[in-house]
């Protein structure tokens, strides 16, 4: 008889732990349940995965927060000729 499958699973784990830990973060967050299911509904139906809705989000927000700073719209849009006045704090 083979080794049982959690077992398997577990040396696996304790294997590749710190690769997956330093690959990917989980973030621990909740909404409320009917805003969740809001937005899972309209995901499943126009096929879209939850990581796409986070990098559609950032972008948005990114864009958005760039028009009132100078400094994150230029590193956006990959300006590097930043004059003094501008990274004088």
């Amino acid at each position: 008889m083979g080794t049982p499958k959690s077992v398997i699973n577990k040396r696996y784990e304790d294997k590749h732990r710190e690769e997956r830990k330093a690959k990917s973060m989980i973030w621990g967050t909740s909404v409320p349940r009917k805003y969740a299911e809001e937005i899972n509904d309209f995901l499943k139906k126009y096929g879209y995965t939850k990581v796409q809705l986070i990098e559609a989000g950032y972008k948005a927000l990114t864009d958005e927060t760039a028009e009132n700073d100078l400094s994150l719209a230029k590193t956006i849009d990959g300006y590097d000729d930043f004059f003094y006045t501008e990274t004088k704090k």
